[in-house]
């Protein structure tokens, strides 16, 4: 499920407080930069839910002013231009189907048996009612490619030893965002929180990552909670059941005319 999310993903949390701490990391002391340590820490990141190919079974709650929702799917990816996420559950929506290949994106309905082919004006809608855009399934980033990234500060902080880094978009890069800045675990380099700034430099949204235990081959956060900045009260969280990597997927998994079918 590693497509799962555009990036990789996610959303906002107390604007306020954050640009006044963000304000404090940019004024600290200049560190010393690795550019292959740099390289190495975030393809060891991109690295935690991707690989060649992947499957996994995810759960998806969504809170919002108007409305709370539960789904379970399963979702198979290839690279990373193809992704495709089944629902299992709820009942009412089994079989949905969403299926990323390259830059476009269909959705199969089954209730109707008909196959969408999103257009450039729906790009930016909600996928499956959540916190996330079907434009962020399509420009699925990998930091380590689409950002200039540095090291902004490296020691203990609120009682943890954690790698802070602050990601600039390449000119090139086929992302939305102005900024972004994760912060990783010193020792496992696994991710605590990563926060999205838009082009104007304000927090957009932010993802966290807690419940670590081993999936898969390794520990990883099991739970990935998305967070818009101008909604903290309002969430989408996912939640990993099962993750594998590396799989044998033939390239008609992904194609049209296996959406009815799976």
């Amino acid at each position: 499920m590693n497509n799962f999310l555009r990036t990789k993903s996610s959303y906002r949390v107390l604007l306020f407080l954050l640009l006044s701490i963000f304000s404090q990391w940019i004024t600290a002391e200049p560190i010393e930069q690795d550019s292959e340590r740099v390289h190495d820490l975030l393809n060891e990141v991109d690295d935690l839910w991707r690989g060649k190919s992947s499957y996994a079974i995810t759960t998806m709650q969504v809170k919002t002013e108007h409305y709370t929702r539960s789904m379970k799917m399963e979702g198979w990816s290839k690279g990373k231009e193809q992704t495709l996420f089944k629902v299992v559950e709820p009942l009412r929506e089994k079989g949905t189907v969403t299926l990323k290949s390259g830059n476009h994106i269909y959705t199969y309905l089954p209730k109707t048996d008909r196959t969408i082919k999103l257009t450039s004006g729906m790009m930016m809608g909600s996928w499956m009612g959540s916190h996330l855009t079907n434009d962020d399934l399509v420009k699925e980033a990998r930091l380590e490619e689409d950002y200039d990234a540095s090291i902004s500060f490296e020691g203990e902080r609120d009682g943890q030893n954690i790698i802070e880094f602050s990601l600039i978009p390449r000119l090139d890069a086929a992302v939305v965002w102005g900024k972004l800045v994760l912060i990783v675990l010193a020792d496992s380099h696994i991710p605590l929180v990563e926060y999205y700034y838009d082009e104007d430099m304000l927090l957009a949204r932010t993802i966290s990552f807690s419940d670590i235990k081993m999936i898969g081959d390794r520990e990883r956060p099991a739970v990935l909670r998305v967070v818009p900045a101008d909604k903290p009260d309002e969430f989408t969280e996912f939640t990993y059941l099962h993750l594998e990597f590396d799989l044998e997927l033939n390239d008609r998994l992904f194609s049209l005319s296996s959406l009815k079918r799976r």
